[in-house]
């Protein structure tokens, strides 16, 4: 993973399968410049960077990714914007589904298979 910065968590909801954050997408987070000159936009590894980081803390996973699955991105998530991130977990499989949303606008989803024996004691 590319440990890019975590955005602001303006706020947060948990249970044991699943958590929900509100995340600020501020202008001047570092992985703007350059992408793309005339309209920044956040990149997806990035997008795919903080589901992995925040899912893994909150659900006792190391940060072993074994591969993706369904990664899609729907819509463009442009700097200065709100953006909910709900991921759940699927302990059993040992997957992450995540997708992030904004009410009905969906921006990015996928699931995120961690690498065998990657859930902490």
């Amino acid at each position: 993973m590319i440990k890019s910065l975590l955005p602001q968590v303006l706020a947060r909801e948990e249970t044991e399968i699943e958590l929900r954050l509100r995340l600020a997408i501020d202008a001047d987070l570092p992985f703007f410049n350059g992408h793309f000159p005339g309209q920044s936009v956040l990149p997806g590894v990035t997008q795919l960077d903080w589901a992995v980081r925040f899912g893994c803390e909150h659900f006792g996973y190391d940060a072993s990714v074994a591969s993706l699955e369904v990664l899609k991105f729907q819509q463009l998530l442009l700097p200065g914007t709100e953006v909910d991130l709900l991921i759940s977990n699927n302990a059993a499989k040992g997957k992450l589904t995540f997708a992030y949303s904004d009410g009905e606008r969906r921006f990015g989803s996928g699931r995120i298979a961690l690498a065998v024996n990657s859930r902490e004691s």
